[in-house]
Parts: structure tokens; sequence; C-alpha cells
């Protein structure tokens, strides 16, 4: 998504869309969303048709979040629509769907010199750039930040000017009426919004829209841990009966399907291949050669795998990655690299080298690269054909993938069409769009000879081979305690070595550049984001989060929970074993450096209570740990916004390994829209940090991965699988996005867990990575 600087301070116009091209203007924007026949449209967000079917637009990637309910939801309430006729489609390309407060938050890696000009939603930079660039990514749970409002404001436009309809009729006052069920009633009177509908669709609604009083919500009950919302999710019915449309599903007719095979880890490139060894394979098209890959294209995907395995390419690879290089990188920069403090509380804290001026515990901590992991494997169809693109694909960067597949063509943006297919999993594997330009090589080289769409499907070898893991992570947190004793903390300093992994990202998706160039061009430079999460939320008066950009050598890639995946894991760690060196009970330890923080009090005894919590005694087997995530363009410490976990999890080592038997979480994240969404994503979460905690990790020798089947991986299974509860606290606070909270709290609440059923303390992630 290359941009330029200048163009973001002056407002330079752009063009192109999904289907049509359009002018942008300063937030007036063509309709994006076309009527098809029998329906009328209102606005960007809604249709009605005349069956009565709502289509709302969704403008962020479903991959099972639930974004293609939460915002429905938002908008069939505001309405006052029937849920049984609801029905949704993706969001073309378009400024009018802009993500504003992610724009905001990721000012620093579009406009680094400047980032204090668009740090905040409701700057009018972060908006205008948005907008001109069509930015809707879908990234750090910002959907109903994002989109609740505008959701809102269009749903009550429509339902106003169905009132106006109906009145017009009734000879009454359109504000006397309402809309319910997907009717607008007025004293025993009703008529149905498809019988409005083309009416109402000429009509003007008032500006601003009148709101209804109260915003979407759905209130969990007090002990009730599992009781059901009300709006089930629209898209579970196609996926229990395997209807619903992956990535991978697509099926164009006269359909040809490529097999890719890419080098070792590393700066690769491709110098050779046995063309003879595809003689037999009758199905095979075409064989096309990229710099760094070989490509087979064939009438079935196995046959094009059977050719590329037959063809055995070989590579040139500079660099090529060694777990072992990368270990003593890390060490290195976290003993003796320079850093930078990024977070600084009260006066900081810096040790010095006379004797008393030292810390009273330093402990270290290290952390593996992770990879994704995803059910679905990077899957897209291309067809070029007169100088146009069309691209089928899943992405949280539809934009960033249209101008990095026109680019690699040498094409106009305007002439990539997209159209949005949802993810068999992501955890922001989907941000990259590597397999986007391949595809659109690909089907530019079989264009040359037939229009056929192309379907590209890596393996998951390649998947793991070609694939950006989470950055490996080294950390010291040390700490200085108060004379009055009882373990309290006076000073807290937590030094993190790892590559500058949000400013890397950056770089391949704004500036389009390649893996090793955002790997180069980023080194060196300090990074927040790469260390998110490490500011204690204990009332510690002096604290200093410092982060030391660590020269790996190994592409990252984000990683669902990010920074705050391993920063959480790092601080709930240690601070447990303050607690047990002082002879305090880790609950009330924790308790009692709260401070301003009554949520997550309230988190943390609830979830005691779901756990029956003993204290974490000697074999006990049970650890707590909890979390705080700050909201978009919220500071340190604001009380007001944000999530909230407490997590108390159930585990000892077993002959295989290590068992986890239960996780209790109690969770704050303000109104919640969507009561099983939020259940589903809390548990989902757990899940995944649970994996992170016990395996996932990645390791390299000469390049290629040791790790070559999901086997390989130390996954959770069904099997093993913990019994899951989970309380929500009815705070009133504003919504927060809860697919993230899980994943930073599971790794130190097992590892605390674990601690008390052994006495042993894990301070590596994956657990057991060393050994007991």
């Amino acid at each position: 998504m290359p941009i330029s600087r200048r163009g973001v301070l002056i407002g330079a116009a752009v063009g192109g869309g999904l289907v049509a091209a359009w002018t942008l203007r300063p937030r007036t924007f063509a309709d994006p969303l076309p009527p098809g026949r029998g329906e009328h449209a209102f606005g960007a967000w809604l249709k009605i048709a005349q069956d009565g079917v709502i289509t709302i637009a969704v403008p962020q990637l479903e991959m099972g979040q639930g974004a293609t309910t939460i915002l429905p939801q938002v908008v069939a309430q505001e309405l006052g629509a029937d849920w049984r006729q609801v029905a949704v489609e993706p969001a073309p390309v378009s400024g009018a769907y802009a993500n504003v407060p992610l724009a905001a938050e990721w000012a620093p890696l579009w406009m680094p010199a400047f980032p204090d000009l668009a740090d905040g939603p409701d700057d009018i930079f972060a908006r205008r750039f948005a907008e001109a660039n069509r930015f809707a990514v879908t990234a750090n749970g910002t959907t109903l930040a994002a989109y609740e409002t505008p959701c809102r404001e269009a749903a009550a436009a429509a339902r106003s000017v169905l009132c106006m309809a109906a009145a017009r009729r009734w000879g009454v006052a359109w504000e006397e009426c309402d809309a319910h069920a997907g009717f607008v009633l007025h004293d025993g009177k009703r008529l149905s919004f498809a019988a409005l509908a083309a009416e109402a669709a000429e009509l003007t609604a008032p500006d601003p829209p009148p709101l209804r009083a109260q915003a979407p919500a759905e209130t969990p009950i007090q002990g009730e841990a599992e009781a059901p919302g009300s709006f089930p999710r629209l898209d579970l019915p196609t996926k229990v009966d395997g209807t619903f449309l992956f990535a991978g599903d697509v099926r164009l007719p006269d359909m040809l399907y490529a097999a890719i095979k890419h080098g070792p880890a590393g700066v690769t490139e491709l110098t050779d291949f046995d063309p003879e060894g595809v003689a037999r394979i009758g199905e095979l098209v075409q064989v096309i050669e990229g710099k760094r890959w070989l490509a087979a294209v064939a009438t079935n995907w196995w046959a094009a795998d059977r050719a590329l395995t037959a063809m055995k390419p070989r590579f040139r690879v500079t660099g090529a990655l060694e777990t072992t290089t990368i270990d003593e990188r890390l060490d290195a920069a976290v003993r003796r690299g320079d850093g930078q403090a990024v977070a600084v509380r009260g006066d900081g804290v810096e040790w010095g080298t006379e004797p008393g001026s030292g810390p009273d515990l330093a402990l270290r901590y290290n952390v593996a690269p992770a990879a994704h992991v995803t059910p679905e494997t990077a899957s897209v169809t291309a067809r070029f054909a007169d100088g146009r693109l069309e691209l089928w694909m899943a992405s949280q960067a539809p934009e960033g993938a249209r101008r990095a597949a026109a680019d690699a063509l040498g094409i106009s943006v305007a002439n990539v069409i997209f159209y949005p297919i949802a993810a068999g999993g992501s955890f922001d594997r989907r941000l990259e769009y590597d397999h986007a330009i391949e595809a659109a090589l690909i089907a530019r080289e079989v264009g040359r000879e037939q229009s056929r769409p192309v379907q590209l499907v890596w393996s998951r070898w390649e998947e793991q081979l070609a694939g950006r893991p989470r950055a490996p992570v080294a950390a010291i947190v040390s700490a200085r305690l108060a004379p009055e004793g009882e373990g309290r903390i006076a000073g807290l300093k937590a030094r993190i070595a790892v590559q500058p992994t949000g400013r890397e990202f950056g770089r391949r998706l704004f500036d389009n550049q390649t893996a090793p160039a955002a790997l180069a061009n980023s080194s060196g430079e300090s990074d927040p984001m790469a260390v998110a999460g490490a500011m204690p939320l204990y009332d510690i008066p002096h604290a200093t989060v410092e982060h030391v950009p660590a020269d790996t050598g190994m592409p990252s890639g984000r990683l669902r929970a990010n920074a705050h995946g391993y920063t959480a894991f790092f601080i709930e760690s240690f601070i447990d074993e303050l607690a047990h060196r002082n002879g305090r009970e880790p609950l009330s330890y924790r308790m009692e450096m709260l401070g301003g923080d009554p949520r997550m009090a309230e988190c943390l005894q609830r979830a005691a209570r779901l756990a029956e919590w003993d204290g974490g005694q000697a074999q006990s087997g049970k650890g707590l740990a909890c979390h705080r995530m700050e909201a978009v363009a919220a500071g340190d410490g604001d009380g007001a916004a944000g999530g909230r976990i407490a997590c108390i999890a159930m585990a000892r080592q077993e002959e295989g390994g290590v068992r986890v038997s239960r996780l209790a979480a109690c969770v704050d994240i303000g109104r919640i829209v969507n009561l099983d969404i939020a259940r589903q994503q809390i548990e989902g979460g757990l899940v995944f940090g649970m994996a992170q905690a016990l395996g996932a990790a990645v390791s390299y020798r000469q390049g290629v991965p040791d790790q070559s089947r999901l086997a390989d991986m130390n996954l959770p299974t069904l099997a093993n699988a913990p019994d899951i509860t989970v309380d929500f606290v009815d705070s009133g606070a504003p919504p927060f996005d809860p697919g993230e909270l899980g994943v930073a709290v599971a790794a130190p609440a097992i590892a605390n867990a674990l601690h008390s059923a052994t006495g042993l303390r894990l301070r590596s992630l994956p657990l057991l990575s060393g050994g007991l």
C-alpha cells in the first residue's frame, strides 16, 4: 500500500474500487453498494429487498471472529429488523469503509516522521489517510471501534426514512412511528420494510439521524457463565453443513490449479530445476519461474504438486536461518545491546553498577519463534485478461493486496478487481499477501495463451517454510523492593530484545517492500509496538520498558495478540515469582498492588471463585495470571477503556508432557454486543494461548524448519483440551474486542500452575522447551 507522505498531508485524490472507479472527495463517496434486482440501497451499509431480506455490508474479513454477525447485529438492532431476515455480503473496497481508529493506531508506521499528527481516531490526518487509501484492514480488534457508530447511523437513517414513508400513508408524524421485527409501527398499524423500501429509498434522512437511546448490548448474568446470547451467528449454519465458502473453495469454470515451491528461509533465488522430470504428468499445463519460487499449473492441484517434486527446484540461499545463530544474536542483544526506554512511569528505572544500586531480583526469559498454523493454508484464485486482474482471496488488508498485485504486474490498481472471501483462520497471517503477488504473476503467464482462472494453494510445508512466524524474544525483568517489606515493588524494569516487528511490518504493508528489504530497513529502530503490554498494570511507582532492537536475520510476522503474547508472560511470571519469594499469596499480592483499577480487582476475585482458588499451594497445580489491554488511542492506565482478564489454570506434568485440565477466566470487556461471540473469542484465545505455551514453535537448520507436519507442532487436540469456564463482568465500560485477551494470559497462568505442581519455574516459551 505505497503512499505519498505529501499526499497524506494535502489530501491527494485517488480512484479505484471493487468493480467501478470513483473519485474521492473528503468524506463523500459514490454509492459503493449497488443494489441488485429487487433491492433498494440505503447508503453504504444496507439494502432491503422486495422479499424483506436485509443485506448488510461487512468490510472486515471473516476469519472466525464473528465480524459477519457482530456488525449485522448492530445494524439490525438499530434498524428494528427481524434477525431471521438478515443477510450479509462482503463490502467492496472503498473509502466509505475506512478503518480510521486502526489508521490512527498505526500512524507511526505510515507517517513515522509525524505520528502525533494522526494518533487519535478523531484526527483529520488519520481519517484522510484511511479514506484516501481505502484502508479497511482487519486487525487489532478494531471492528466495533471503527464500525459500530457508522453502522448505527446508517441503520438509524434507514429507519427514519422507512418511518417517513409509512407516516405519509397514515397521515401521521414520522417521529411518532417506530420499527420492530421488520415492520414500521404506529398505534396498532404496521407496514413491512419490504412494502416501504422503494418509497423510503427516495427520501432524505435527517442529519444526524436519531439513534436509539440504548446501544446494542447483551447483559451477562452473574453466576451463569454459559448463558446463551440472543443473536446466533449468521455463518454457523453453512459452516455446519459445509457450504460456507473459504478461499480454497472457490470454483470457476475452466479453472486451473497451481502449486508452488519456495526456497529455504533466507534470501533465496531460484537457480535451476529439471524440466524433463514432468514428461509423464499429462495433467500439467505450464511451468512458471519466479525469482524466488517455481510454480506448476495443472488441471488439478495434486498433479501440479507432483510436477514440482519431479522437477527438484534448486535455490541459492544467502543468510539461511539457523536457530543457534538467532539465539546467539538475541542473547547478545539482551545482555549488551543498546536499548531505548519506550515507556516510562514515574522517574523510570535505571540500575547502577555500585553496590546497593542494582535490582533485588533479575530474571531472564526466552520466547521461540511461533508459527500461525492456520487451518487453511494460503489460497488465492486469479484471472488475468485484457490488462485486468481479478483476485478471489481472503485478506485482512485487501487494498494492500490489490496494490501489491498491481505493482507486480505493472498495471493500475484500478484494473485489479478484488472479491473478498472468508478465511479459514488467520491469526494475522492474512495480513500478508505474497501469495496474491505470486498468483498474479502466474495468472499473467497463463493468460498469455488462454484466459483461464488459476487457483494457487500453498501446501502445509510451504506455509511452514515461507510463512513469517512471530519474532523470537529475550527479556530480562528486574525489580527493587520497597524498604517497608512485604514484597512491595518500588521499581521495575523490563528490558526486551526483539526485532522492531511493527516497523518491519509497516514497511511491507505501507511501502510494499519485500520481506528482506523491510527487515534490513527497519534494523536498529526503536519500536513501542514490539514491546506493547510490558508496562505492568500494577501500581508500581517507577517503571521502565526498554526495547533493544535485535538483529535476528529472520523476517517476522504479526501473530494473534502480538507483543502481548510474550510481554504478559514475562510480567506475570515475574510477579508470581516475586510473590512466592516474599512468602506472599499470589492473589492477595496482586490485589494489593492494583491501585485504581477496580475492574481488574473484580476479575481477579471472580476468577478465584470460579476456580475455587486455594492460594496456589505447593502441589496444587493451580496458577494465576491477569492482563490488561488498552483500547485504541487510550493512554497507559486509562481505567475507563480497554479490556481485563484474570485466569486460573490447573496443570501438571505427565509422561507425555504438560496436561492442562482446566482454565477458568473472568473477563471485563465493557459493554458486550454479542455474548456468544465474546465467549467464543475468549475460549478460542485461551486455547490459542495454550498452544503457544506448549508448542507452535519453529526452529531452523540451514533455512529449513525442523517442524514439517502439524504433528510436530505439539498443538492441543480435542482429546487434551481443558475444561474452560468463562465469566463476564458487566462494567458498563466502552466495548473492547475480546479476541486477544485469552491468548495473552494463558501462558503465564499455565507456567505459574506448573510451578505450584512441580516447584520449578519455567521461563521459556514453549514451556518445557529446555526440559524441567
